[in-house]
C-alpha cells in the first residue's frame, strides 16, 4: 500500500514556504519590468518637457491640454520627473527584494502606495479639472495599478510568512 504524501508536500518536494518565496521573487522581478517601463515613459515626458517640445499622442487629441497645464509641474520640475524618481526607487527597492532583501519589502509596498495615490489624484484631474486625458499618463496609472496589484499581492502572501530570525 502507498503511503499518501504529506499535505504540505508538492510533486516537486518544495515545502510551501519556499514556493512561497520563490513565487514572491517573481512577483518583484515582475515589479522590477513594469518599473522599467515606467521609468522609460517618465523619462520621456520629463525630456520633452524640459526641452519644451510638444508630445504626440495616439488615442486622445488632448495631450497637450495635460502636459502644458499648470498640474503639469511643480514650480519647474516637471511631474513626470518625480514618477521618474518613482519608478526607479520601485525598480530598485523590487530588485533587492528579490535577491532577497527583506528590509525592501516595506519599503517597495510604501512607495508603490503613494504612487497609487499620487495617480489617483492625477487622474482625477485629467478627468474632472482638466476635461482630458494624455496617452503617457494613462499608461503610467496603468502601470502604477499593476505595481499596486503586485503589492497587494505580495502583502498579503507575505502575511503568513514566518519570521526570520538572525542570530
Amino acid at each position: 500500500m502507498k503511503e499518501a504524501d504529506p499535505p504540505f508536500a508538492n510533486p516537486n518536494g518544495q515545502s510551501p514556504i519556499t514556493r512561497r518565496r520563490r513565487i514572491e521573487s517573481c512577483l518583484y522581478i515582475l515589479a522590477a519590468f513594469i518599473a522599467l517601463l515606467g521609468l522609460s515613459d517618465s523619462i520621456y515626458l520629463t525630456v520633452q518637457h524640459l526641452a519644451g517640445r510638444d508630445v504626440d499622442c495616439i488615442a486622445f487629441a488632448a495631450c497637450e491640454t495635460v502636459l502644458t497645464s499648470s498640474y503639469a509641474a511643480i514650480g519647474k520640475i516637471p511631474v513626470a520627473a518625480f514618477g521618474a524618481l518613482a519608478y526607479f526607487g520601485v525598480f530598485s527597492l523590487a530588485t533587492l527584494a528579490a535577491f532577497g532583501r527583506e528590509w525592501t519589502r516595506r519599503l517597495f509596498i510604501c512607495l508603490v502606495g503613494v504612487m497609487m495615490g499620487a495617480t489617483c489624484w492625477l487622474l482625477y484631474l485629467q478627468a474632472f479639472v482638466l476635461h482630458a486625458f494624455c496617452d503617457f499618463c494613462l499608461l503610467s496609472a496603468a502601470l502604477t495599478t499593476i505595481l499596486a496589484a503586485i503589492g497587494l499581492v505580495i502583502f498579503f502572501t507575505g502575511k503568513n510568512r514566518p519570521a526570520v530570525i538572525h542570530s
